[in-house]
């Protein structure tokens, strides 16, 4: 019995939100903006999730940093358990 090896499909990437509103830089004071690209739990979300580009999920990476530093938005959720 042989064991035949599953063919992906390959998926549609989805599209930078940052590139298709022509977004020059990201604001650490934007809350809500960044809050969609950080998870439950309030780490930052991959770009295989949020199809952000490499480029945008650098600099969302450091507004978030920052913003989490500034207690803007919080490291983690308040209750974990």
């Amino acid at each position: 019995m042989v064991k035949k090896k599953k063919e992906r499909k390959p998926g549609r990437k989805k599209p930078c939100k940052f590139c298709m509103d022509h977004m020059v830089a990201i604001d650490y004071k934007d809350q809500n903006r960044l809050r969609r690209f950080m998870t439950d739990r309030g780490k930052i979300a991959a770009r295989r999730i949020t199809g952000t580009c490499a480029k945008h999920q650098r600099h969302l990476a450091i507004a978030i940093k920052r913003a989490r530093h500034l207690a803007l938005v919080p490291f983690v959720k308040e209750h974990y358990r």
